[in-house]
């Protein structure tokens, strides 16, 4: 399960932002999910309860905005929508296509007190 990785990243962003920041309590953390990303949001937002449990970040809120993948199809040469990694072009049905987007995850903001 690398959603326990994952969380102790996001972890460590909250502390070190608490720190720079001088807040001392997250309320909520708006997190960026790609459709490529392979995150698992279910098994995030457990793993990220656990991993805030005394920390600044102890009963924060998680909010996870997901973003579209797309890709560039090396056969017809476009840039398409695509919702998994090895989907096919949607333009050309061929299955060469290189992602170029969806593939993050990011912490997009957070609110403190």
């Amino acid at each position: 399960m690398h959603e326990m990785s994952l969380a102790e990243g996001i972890r460590g962003i909250v502390e070190s932002a608490a720190r720079d920041g001088g807040f001392s309590r997250v309320t909520r953390v708006v997190l960026e999910i790609g459709a490529l990303s392979a995150v698992e949001k279910d098994a995030l937002r457990f793993c990220f309860d656990a991993v805030m449990r005394g920390t600044v970040g102890d009963g924060a809120a998680v909010d996870m905005i997901d973003l579209p993948g797309a890709g560039w199809c090396m056969q017809c040469g476009r840039s398409v929508p695509i919702a998994a990694r090895f989907d096919a072009c949607p333009e050309c049905g061929g299955y060469q296509v290189q992602p170029t987007a969806g593939l993050e995850m990011r912490v997009r903001e957070l609110e403190v007190e």
